[in-house]
């Protein structure tokens, strides 16, 4: 006679159910790897504009090295915080990140309330890091930084400029050579470069600071550009500080998800990204724009938007727009 007993029963059925349990445990690994599904990225202004351009660009390199499809999905207005607000608010599971520029986390967090701060994000890679350039207006009644600034002295107020959003890098930069040359001019804020590059073809404002993408896809003329040298595809245009008023600077952008993002799905994106980042085809795309390929990882990334942060509040500050 077989004596079955409690214990041995437990036995059994353990020796039966592990397999399974394996394979069930394998499957759920492998259905939690990721990506999965398709990942949204959320670009915070409308399409058309400098960041959108290389949201486009990137994202055909970017969906290969991932292995899944990147949905661009633009979400404008107030300066680009609305975008990344609703980064910033997302579910850190990676599914949901964004390709952001500098301003709306260095600049427009000193200038309005707002929902997030640059600990509400975490830094996946730096994508792009572009020298900005002084745009004219189709119908501008100057040519060159010295006409404009001429005409601004002549008629003062008469000088109408554009920029991405109040505070946005652009704003800075033009608001920083018109003061260095004693002027004055009307400021009209836009909800990012492609309304703005509307305006300044129907002549509606005379000028603005964006990244050479913009003139390069609307045929606009540039008066200078904001960097130390002359830049390769510009090489006929002289740097600001040519013409006497030494003054630099540079829209750059990148990967941003919600802070609390796990490390390995960040590590995930962050290799797609330096992967898409090399590939021929976004360097073409951004040759095309004039723009300059530039990743960094998510460290150095963070270092270096929040050191700009603090150099950005006393800038604001010296203009005297910077909320306290």
């Amino acid at each position: 006679m077989i004596r079955i007993t409690r214990k041995s029963l437990l036995r059994g059925a353990a020796g039966l159910l592990t397999p399974a349990l394996v394979a069930s445990s394998g499957m759920v690994r492998a259905q939690e790897r990721f990506p999965a599904r398709a990942v949204q990225m959320i670009v915070p202004y409308p399409p058309g504009g400098n960041t959108d351009l290389m949201a486009r660009a990137l994202q055909p390199a970017l969906t290969e090295a991932l292995g899944q499809s990147v949905v661009i999905v633009n979400r404008g207005g107030a300066s680009g915080t609305i975008g990344d607000a609703e980064v910033a608010r997302a579910r850190p599971d990676g599914y949901t990140i964004g390709l952001s520029p500098n301003a709306p986390l260095t600049t427009q967090t000193h200038l309005v309330p707002v929902s997030y701060s640059l600990d509400s994000f975490r830094f996946l890679c730096l994508v792009y890091d572009n020298p900005q350039v002084l745009v004219l207006g189709r119908e501008a009644p100057f040519r060159d930084i010295l006409g404009m600034i001429a005409f601004g002295r002549r008629q003062p107020e008469a000088l109408v400029y554009g920029s991405p959003g109040q505070g946005s890098t652009q704003h800075i930069l033009i608001a920083r050579l018109l003061r260095h040359a004693g002027v004055e001019g009307l400021h009209v804020p836009f909800t990012g470069a492609g309304p703005m590059a509307q305006a300044a073809l129907s002549g509606q404002i005379m000028a603005f600071v964006e990244s050479p993408s913009i003139p390069v896809s609307t045929g606009l003329p540039v008066a200078g550009v904001f960097s130390a040298e002359r830049i390769a595809a510009l090489l006929d245009v002289p740097t600001v500080t040519e013409v006497g008023y030494p003054i630099i600077g540079s829209s750059a952008g990148g990967l941003v998800a919600p802070a609390g993002l796990a490390d390995d799905v960040a590590a995930a994106i962050q290799r797609a990204c330096k992967t898409a980042v090399g590939s021929e085809s976004f360097r073409m795309a951004a040759a095309r724009l004039n723009s300059v390929p530039s990743f960094t990882d998510g460290v150095e990334f963070q270092e270096r938007f929040t050191s700009e942060s603090k150099s950005n509040r006393q800038v604001l500050q010296d203009l005297g727009i910077a909320r306290e």
